[in-house]
């Protein structure tokens, strides 16, 4: 009966450890401190170099994953395909290691049973009676083991059982550089208990300085002149080591070949299927950029060529509509100016016939003064009218320009007011500026005249839809912008409104009289002035709850804008109490307007009724409130809620 046992090798014994012994410092100014310092100089150059390296890479690296997919594509397939050899690969070495050495223990385990029936058939006939001959009995024996095996590595070791006494036994014999120390105790130990049985075990085997080589141990027992024996037979696997080996290197360099042609033809699909779109994506930029007359090449008769037909086709249908409204834009724009130059002189002409008639209307009967006055404002309008037509007509050539230079934009704000006072006191609304720079002082580079345009408009429009109500001029700066919103508490705005309140022509209630004579193109040209000073001019509005038009201006020419110093609506949109002023008012005289200034806390007053106060927001802290003719600083209140269903719209961003 045959039985097999598996164990682990035994690794031979680690070395002990000597410490080393202890060599004093050498002295910091001696030249071996002076090479240490210059290696660890060398060193952290080296360490800082090869970090600049790896960051390179990976910056080209993740640039190119990101801009590429034909990149993204072969990478992609690379890596799926390593997996795959990598797995393949594992598997296939594996088994075929597992197949080699079943096969060499299988015979091992042949041999070996074959060399114990021999050698015990040879010791169970021997008639020995004194050490020396048994001993070269021995010896000639297992030599017949060397001789039948098939493998020239095979190696024999035959040990007494411990425990047994006889006067011819014999301790040891070996084929010469094989001890006990290489057999393991766990297969020592199942040949012992085992007289009859076969065992094996894999090991390490040391051979001289080669190192170490895989074998296999077979052990049985034997019985010679009634004392029990343990016979291993050693079977060294160099052969099948280098077999497998060789195996494994020709796997893995057809696994790297195998790579290459993956990747290759991954790259030359991907190439094949990228390289059109890659060639319409280019085209179309320059389509984007204006390049109207850019086509794609048509190559074959494939989905690509169909491709690039329809991108063609469609690119010349977009040239034409293209072509078509600008020439007709051009027509218009050509005939917007040519008619509003050719209506200079004959309107000038009725302008000098309209002052004489208005001049002279004293001298007329009712009926007749009444045309005189009607004829007079309404050419007035009519002049306003075709100087916002040559205006509009500039913009849309792309003539107009901007006069930039450092002002102060308190005084285009005074000159505002002044030119606005007449219609506030014809409508009965109250004009205020509120800011929380201390000094009233805020330099901008600006064009004052188109600055000066759009804050008149917006504060007229914002008078003319008050009802009676305040009107407030909010205006704050930080390092790199400065923003001026002027907020009414009047009619207001719907949703649907802000979304055409900048269009031209355009009116909230065409059926409202408008007492200002305007043209209707007065936002239109905001906007466009806002534009050229690369900055934002936004609109907010709420029915009922009055509306908000904020001006945001890079204060130096150039900048781009990231925020606004005044939020949209600056009051939260509501519009009533606010903290009142508890220290007295600080007059201060600029020209033609008063600015009544105060320092000190805030604290919050009764409410009281919306209509009677004008409000003003701002934090807790240092905030001044600017009124027109105001002698006294009045009660700040919160404004009456319902500011929730504001509705906000951003109309322009350079």
């Amino acid at each position: 009966m045959t039985e097999e046992h598996s164990g682990n090798p035994t690794r031979p014994a680690a070395p002990l450890a000597i410490p080393p012994v202890a060599e004093a410092d050498p002295p910091r100014d001696s030249p071996t401190a002076a090479v240490l310092a210059k290696a660890v100089l060398g060193l952290k150059f080296l360490g800082r170099v090869a970090v600049r390296i790896i960051r390179r890479l990976h910056a080209v690296w993740s640039r190119r994953w990101r801009t590429s997919l034909q990149f993204r594509t072969v990478v992609t397939t690379l890596v799926i395909a390593a997996v795959a050899v990598v797995g393949v690969g594992g598997y296939l070495a594996g088994q075929i290691s597992n197949g080699l050495f079943k096969e060499r223990l299988a015979q091992a385990q042949q041999e070996s049973a074959r060399g114990v029936m021999q050698v015990q058939e040879s010791f169970s006939n021997a008639s020995l009676s004194d050490q020396t001959r048994v001993s070269t009995y021995v010896v000639d024996t297992l030599k017949l083991l060397e001789a039948s095996g098939a493998d020239d590595n095979r190696k024999y070791l035959m040990v007494k059982i411990p425990g047994q006494n006889s006067r011819l036994a014999v301790s040891s014999s070996d084929s010469g550089g094989v001890t006990t120390a290489i057999i393991p105790d766990e297969l020592r130990r199942a040949v012992q208990a085992d007289p009859d049985g076969q065992f094996w075990q894999p090991i390490a085997m040391p051979t001289g300085t080669a190192g170490l080589h895989p074998a296999v141990v077979v052990g049985s027992q034997v019985e010679l002149l009634k004392t029990n024996y343990e016979l291993y037979m050693i079977y060294d696997l160099r052969g099948a080591q280098e077999t497998l080996d060789y195996i494994q290197s020709v796997l893995w360099l057809a696994g790297g070949i195998l790579l290459l042609l993956i990747g290759a033809i991954a790259w030359y699909v991907t190439r094949t299927v990228v390289n059109p779109v890659s060639q319409a994506a280019a085209v179309s930029e320059k389509l984007a950029a204006g390049g109207l007359e850019e086509r794609l090449v048509v190559k074959g008769e494939d989905e690509m060529a169909r491709l690039a037909t329809s991108f063609n086709k469609m690119a010349t249908s977009l040239q034409d509509q293209i072509t078509a409204l600008a020439t007709l834009s051009e027509m218009q724009q050509r005939f917007v100016s040519d008619v509003s130059h050719e209506l200079r002189t004959p309107l000038t002409t009725v302008r000098m016939a309209a002052e004489v008639l208005f001049d002279a209307r004293e001298d007329f009967d009712p009926i007749n003064k009444r045309s005189s006055e009607l004829l007079f404002h309404q050419v007035e309008r009519f002049e306003l009218l075709l100087a916002d037509l040559l205006e509009i007509s500039r913009f849309d050539a792309g003539v107009a320009d901007l006069d930039a230079e450092s002002l102060d934009i308190f005084s285009v704000i005074h000159s505002v007011i002044d030119g606005a006072t007449p219609v506030a006191e014809a409508n009965h609304c109250e004009l205020s500026v509120v800011t929380r720079l201390r000094n009233h002082q805020c330099v901008v580079e600006m064009d004052s005249r188109r600055i000066d345009r759009i804050l008149r408009n917006l504060v007229l429009n914002a008078v003319e839809h008050s009802e009676g109500k305040p009107v407030k001029i909010y205006v704050s700066a930080d390092e790199t912008a400065v923003a001026v919103a002027v907020r009414d508490y009047g009619i207001g705005m719907s949703p649907s409104a802000l979304e055409h309140v900048f269009d031209r022509f355009w009116r909230a209630d065409a059926a409202r009289a408008r007492t200002t004579g305007g043209s209707g193109l007065g936002l239109s040209i905001a906007m466009e002035d806002a534009r050229l000073h690369d900055g934002w001019l936004e609109a907010w509005g709420i029915p009922g709850g009055g509306s908000c038009f904020r001006l945001t201006l890079p204060r130096r020419r150039g900048g781009v804008l990231t925020h606004s110093p005044v939020p949209l609506p600056p009051d939260g949109g509501q519009a009533g109490h606010a903290p009142a002023l508890t220290t007295g008012p600080l007059l201060t005289n600029t020209g033609a307007m008063g600015v009544v200034g105060a320092l000190g806390k805030l604290k919050h007053p009764p409410l009281q009724d919306p209509t009677g106060a004008a409000g003003a927001a701002g934090n807790a802290g240092s905030v001044a409130e600017q009124a027109l003719g105001q002698k006294h600083a009045g009660q700040l209140g919160p404004p009456p809620a319902g500011a929730g269903d504001a509705a906000s719209e951003k109309v322009e961003r350079s």
